[in-house]
Formats: C-alpha cells, sequence, structure tokens
C-alpha cells in the first residue's frame, strides 16, 4: 500500500511516472539495458534528454534566448555558481532574505562577492516576503536574488519582483512547476529536482544567454554554466536516470494540461487545508496569510506535548513525513504538484478527528 507522503523533499513522485519507469527500468523501449545503462552520448540517451528539454521548454514557455542546463549537486550547488557566473567584473549582489534557504545562499554568496542583504523578514521570524517598499536595492548590483518559496518556513512570492535593468536570480527549488512563471522576467532560475520534477541530485538552471561567457577563472568547470552550455549539459556524465524521469514529469504534466491545470489543482489542495487551519484554534500556521505557500504548509499544535502522539497516530493512517524541519520544530505538510487532493482530504480528516479526540 502507497502512503500520503508529505515529505518536503525527496518528495511524493506522480505514480503514473513511478510505473512507468517500473515498466521500462530493464529494457528501455526494445534497446535491450536499462537507461541507468545507457553511454550518455548515445543516440538512446541523447534522444531523452533532448526531449526532457522540450518538454520543460514547452511547460515554462521558456524564450529562445535562454539556455536550459540539466545539472549535479542540488539547487545548493548553484548558491557557489551564481555569483562565480553572474558578477561580471561587479562587486556587489542583494538578497532578500525570506528564510533558511535565501539565508544559506546569501552566506555561500558571501565567499566570492560582497552579498549585501536588500531586505529581510528575520525580525518576524521569516513569516512573510518583505514588501517591495522596504527593498534597498543597489542599481549596480550585478543581480537582485530571491527565493520565492521557502521550503522551511512556508513562505511564496505570489509576485515577480521589480528589478530594473538588474538581472533577477530566483531559487525555484519548492514551487517550480506548480504555476505558470513569466521566464522573461528572470535573467536566472534554478531549481533542485527532488520537489516538482524528479529524484534528488538534479537541478535544473534556465540562464539568459547574454549572462553567459563571464564567470570568475577560479570557477570550476562543472560549474561554469558557459562551459556547460556549450557542452549541453554534459561536460561530464549527466545524471542520466534523473534526466529521464525529469522528461517523464514533464509530460504527465503536460498530459494533464500544463501549468495552468497545475495551478488550478494546486490552488484548491492549499485552500482546503489552510481554511481548516484557519478555523479552529488548535492548530496555527505561522505565515503571513498573504504570503503562504501553497506548496510548503507549516503549522502547530496548541500543546506542544501532543506533537509526538500526533505524528505517530498520523503514520499509522498512511499520513507521512509531517514532522516539521529540525531548525523550526511543528509540522509541515508539503503538498506538491503528485499530491492528489485526496490525500489533502485525508489529512484535514485526521487533522478534526485529532483535535476533537485531543482538545
Amino acid at each position: 500500500m502507497r502512503i500520503w507522503n508529505f515529505g518536503a523533499g525527496p518528495a511524493m513522485l506522480p505514480p503514473e511516472v513511478l510505473a512507468r519507469a517500473q515498466s521500462e527500468l530493464v529494457n528501455w523501449h526494445g534497446a535491450g539495458l536499462s537507461i541507468m545503462e545507457m553511454s550518455h552520448r548515445g543516440k538512446e540517451f541523447i534522444s531523452v534528454a533532448t526531449a526532457a528539454e522540450a518538454g520543460l521548454r514547452k511547460l515554462l514557455a521558456i524564450p529562445g534566448n535562454y539556455k536550459v542546463l540539466f545539472l549535479q549537486g542540488g539547487a545548493t550547488a548553484q548558491f557557489a555558481a551564481i555569483p562565480m557566473n553572474l558578477l561580471r567584473g561587479k562587486r556587489a549582489t542583494d538578497y532578500v532574505l525570506t528564510g533558511e534557504w535565501s539565508r544559506k545562499a546569501h552566506a555561500e554568496a558571501g565567499k566570492y562577492c560582497q552579498a549585501k542583504v536588500a531586505a529581510s523578514s528575520k525580525e518576524t521570524r521569516f513569516d512573510r516576503v518583505p514588501p517591495p517598499a522596504d527593498w534597498k536595492l543597489s542599481p549596480d548590483a550585478a543581480y537582485v536574488h530571491v527565493c520565492t518559496n521557502e521550503t522551511i518556513g512556508g513562505v511564496e512570492y505570489h509576485w515577480v519582483p521589480d528589478t530594473g535593468e538588474v538581472p533577477l536570480v530566483a531559487d525555484m527549488s519548492s514551487h517550480i512547476l506548480s504555476r505558470p512563471v513569466d521566464v522573461s522576467r528572470f535573467g536566472v532560475i534554478y531549481a533542485g529536482a527532488q520537489k516538482n520534477i524528479g529524484p534528488a541530485g538534479l537541478a535544473i538552471v534556465v540562464i539568459r544567454e547574454d549572462l553567459l561567457g563571464a564567470a570568475l577563472p577560479a570557477t570550476p568547470s562543472v560549474l561554469d554554466y558557459t562551459q556547460q552550455a556549450g557542452a549541453e549539459s554534459m561536460l561530464n556524465t549527466p545524471p542520466t536516470f534523473a534526466v529521464y524521469l525529469a522528461g517523464l514529469t514533464f509530460e504527465w504534466l503536460l498530459a494533464k494540461g500544463g501549468l495552468e491545470v497545475m495551478e488550478r489543482e494546486n490552488v484548491a489542495k492549499a485552500t482546503l487545508l489552510y481554511d481548516f487551519l484557519d478555523g479552529q484554534d488548535f492548530y496555527s500556521n505561522p505565515v503571513a496569510p498573504a504570503d503562504r505557500s501553497r506548496m510548503n504548509v507549516p503549522f502547530r499544535l496548541k500543546d506542544e506535548r501532543l506533537d509526538a502522539p500526533f505524528l505517530e497516530e498520523a503514520e499509522a493512517r498512511g499520513l507521512s513525513q509531517l514532522k516539521g524541519h529540525r531548525s523550526v520544530g511543528g509540522m509541515r505538510a508539503s503538498i506538491y504538484n503528485a499530491m492528489p487532493i485526496d490525500g489533502v482530504r485525508a489529512l484535514v480528516d485526521f487533522l478534526a478527528d485529532f483535535s476533537r479526540r485531543h482538545g
């Protein structure tokens, strides 16, 4: 029996994608071998990688003047790769801090440049996106960096910042492909795959072509976006199975109707859960309502002494990985694209039942 997996990542994958991968695992399309055994330079895998890129481009309507890279190291490797590739002779960058992941990206960038804090919601315990009027942007910054969905804190941008001529860089790891995005508003979009795309280890980078070609001399070749773009993401052996599964996920999303359909489903799921949390006082959500994430929903029980029995009973009901991140505690339900609304209904039913018995 499959459980309802509310883990933040590695996260639930669409069962249809897993079933197809299972059916093709030993003998891919009659080739006589598994996708995991293929040469990454053979025609079979090249066709897989080409199809995966085409699927992502179609889903996000990526303009032709953007390169798509399939890289390793997850989003965390990009924390260093971004300043290494985008400084272009400048010294300063701007970071907006809305939680743990934007904070970590800022700290990593500080090793390579003057990473300024343009705005932060630290004073309110990272419970919101700082209002644009409070942002202190530098017109001479190399780029402005944001994390558009904070997996741990459950804070999401529902608007695109206007950074003028300064390139906007966004870590979209935990909500990419959950809704349409105007890629042309960004200089770089990057994301770890293990939320809405596929297995851990793969990272997606979408970069505007005019930002290529100026990596720091000390940049490792595998982190040099220009070299990776020139080698079609195959400067070294890519994570072939992860690329394959990502391609299957892109096909699944397209077959469902694309990101407009996914957004409607995600709004319905998030609304169901938040409406319940707001309608009683046994549980609480710490995030400003306007900035609540549709993907990651943190919540707390009124009495923390009930946390352990809550998690134990949830697991017994097939509701898995609801424990909050160790840095903030409490609970967290991650309801990515692959989580159907039936899973959210099952969670809400359990929340109601537990509160009736323990409230």
